[in-house]
């Protein structure tokens, strides 16, 4: 019943909002009286596609789910674009209508009108279409170097490539996670640490897709950690995948990495939300410290949410690799990242702890980025005075 209840609420608020685009935007369009039709009916079109778009996972028959998916969150990228534009020309025409009522006649409303109705739906489309490149094209490498107090000399250019928030699904298939493993591999990291939600759908579906994960190298490993989407698509059987293709999932544990003489903690923990789905999943980043040697100082966890900072930083780790926020993904998301989340993208520090937060390797949802690309994140430990 909550999930039924949440999903007529989002259909209804996604009904109000088209209706609001529609009212504003088509008895305004510099277009025949058919156009004006043809642009409700792509609204009312658009209306029906989105949430079958959203549920598609859930379809058992493939590759209907897909196409349905494919429509919908394509749908569902064009009026996020369309439904800012409106409203941003709208608090311009309320401002030019404020100088209108100041000195009359100093401005032609009407004009005005039509031409920002016309541009808001170029625009639009123009960015969707910029969007939609941005987020199927190969991750570009990312390098980031973080200065560590007190690192030994034998891990000055210790490497870690981090992935995140691939999010292999109805969109993202074989193909695009085998691009991102050869771009991977090509940069001979020292770790290669994948920070969550890597899927979104179950293991039976999408197995063959995830299978190129399984051909990371590094030179100490391939580590990975449980993101909130592993949980909606059960976070067991995908737990079990990923450890039968050969990476090692880091469940509130570490590892011990030997390195030209000099040693690092690596430690990963369960989503921040995983003990809401099975007790037994909680994430604890102290915990994943227990048995750590005393004596090693560099420590780096692997924690799918930037909120972990707070028990990391208190737990003692030197660097948190995080993900989840896409950076936004689509402008202006990114400025409400903050409302949930302490860090939105980049490189922050908390007290004595670094903590980067990755943009993304894909996407989630709509396949669309704009103002937040997508990443391979290739992060060097380097000395500091």
């Amino acid at each position: 019943m909550p999930r039924l209840s949440f999903l007529l609420r989002f259909i209804s608020i996604g009904v109000l909002l088209h209706v609001y685009v529609g009212f504003r935007l088509i008895p305004d369009l510099p277009v025949p009286t058919t156009g004006k039709w043809l642009a409700a009916l792509w609204l009312v079109l658009s209306v029906a596609a989105i949430p079958p778009g959203m549920l598609a996972r859930r379809f058992k028959r493939q590759p209907l789910g897909d196409r349905l998916a494919w429509i919908g969150m394509l749908a569902m990228g064009f009026f996020s674009s369309l439904l800012m534009l409106t409203l941003a020309r709208d608090l311009v025409l309320a401002s030019l209508m404020t100088i209108e009522s100041i000195w009359p006649h100093s401005v032609d409303l009407a004009r005005w009108r039509t031409g920002s109705a016309a541009i808001v739906v170029v625009l639009a489309f123009c960015s969707t279409a910029f969007g939609f490149f941005n987020a199927r094209r190969r991750a570009r490498v990312r390098n980031v170097d973080v200065p560590i107090r007190g690192l030994p000399a034998a891990l000055d250019g210790f490497t870690i490539v981090q992935l995140s928030d691939i999010h292999v699904g109805p969109t993202i298939k074989h193909d695009y996670v085998d691009a991102i493993v050869r771009a991977v591999n090509q940069l001979d990291a020292d770790v290669v640490a994948i920070t969550g939600d890597v899927v979104d759908g179950s293991v039976q579906h999408l197995s063959n897709h995830t299978a190129p994960l399984g051909r990371l190298a590094a030179n100490h490993g391939v580590y990975l950690v449980t993101g909130n989407h592993e949980y909606y698509s059960g976070a067991d059987a995908w737990v079990a995948e990923f450890r039968r293709i050969g990476l090692t999932v880091l469940m509130n544990q570490h590892v011990v990495i030997e390195h030209g003489g000099a040693r690092l903690v690596l430690a990963g923990v369960t989503d921040y939300t995983g003990g809401n789905f099975d007790p037994a999943h909680r994430s604890d980043p102290q915990g994943a410290l227990r048995g750590a040697p005393a004596e090693v100082n560099t420590r780096v966890l692997l924690a799918h949410q930037p909120r972990t900072a707070h028990a990391a930083a208190d737990a003692g780790y030197t660097l948190q690799l995080s993900g989840h926020t896409h950076g936004g993904q689509i402008f202006p998301w990114n400025f409400l990242v903050r409302l949930q989340q302490p860090f939105t993208a980049g490189l922050e520090k908390l007290g004595g702890l670094w903590v980067y937060t990755s943009r993304g390797t894909g996407y989630w949802g709509p396949p669309k980025r704009l103002g937040a690309p997508s990443e391979i994140t290739r992060v060097r430990l380097v000395g500091a005075r």
